[in-house]
């Protein structure tokens, strides 16, 4: 495991003992109206973020919900710590307003997944986390099961298409499994924050 910046330069270790975010889904292949409609509702989540004193750990890269919360925590001028986990054997155009790239062993896309969801928990150092699913494909799923094994609640935003979706519709067997865990909880995009709130405040995803 190596941290460094977005820009390369080594960085000496990652924050810890704070609540944490995972945001999980949509890449590249997220549609423009469901990007859209995320990030309207960071201009909430963002300011939560910073009043609770958490992090956020997601993938790293330049593109769909990882883009547009690197640039949502500029926009509104966020100091929360924002760690993408990324694998060694990719290439991927990283989002500059990250504060720290945890390279990864791997050779491809979804190998990060179990060490995104060990990051995190590194992370939290026992403070309450909860992964946060929008959108996304098959590898969101493994997120979103990598969560609910380590013990982590898993909100899900429905109408954010594709396996988001999937999950609140229980369409699926795989979707039906994540969907029937106690640990996961489906909101829409404008109880995000609140939801967010009530998981990191120790309350539970109900």
């Amino acid at each position: 495991m190596r941290i460094t910046s977005p820009t390369g330069r080594p960085l000496p270790g990652l924050p810890t003992g704070r609540p944490v975010l995972v945001l999980v889904g949509g890449a590249a292949k997220m549609g423009p109206a469901h990007l859209a409609l995320f990030e309207d509702a960071l201009a909430d989540l963002v300011p939560l973020l910073d009043d609770l004193g958490a992090a956020v750990v997601d993938g790293g890269t330049d593109s769909g919900v990882m883009g547009a919360m690197g640039r949502a925590r500029a926009r509104w001028a966020g100091r929360f710590p924002l760690v993408g986990v990324v694998v060694e054997g990719v290439s991927p155009v990283l989002e500059p307003h990250h504060t720290a790239i945890v390279r990864v062993p791997g050779e491809r896309w979804g190998d990060e997944v179990p060490w995104l969801a060990s990051v995190a928990a590194d992370v939290a150092g026992g403070r309450p986390s909860v992964t946060v699913l929008v959108n996304g494909g098959e590898v969101a799923l493994a997120d979103a099961a990598a969560s609910l094994a380590h013990g982590r609640p898993l909100l899900v935003v429905r109408g954010t298409g594709r396996s988001a979706d999937a999950i609140a519709g229980a369409s699926g067997p795989e979707a039906a499994r994540i969907s029937a865990s106690p640990l996961t909880g489906v909101v829409d995009l404008d109880g995000l924050a609140a939801g967010v709130a009530r998981v990191l405040n120790g309350e539970g995803v109900v």
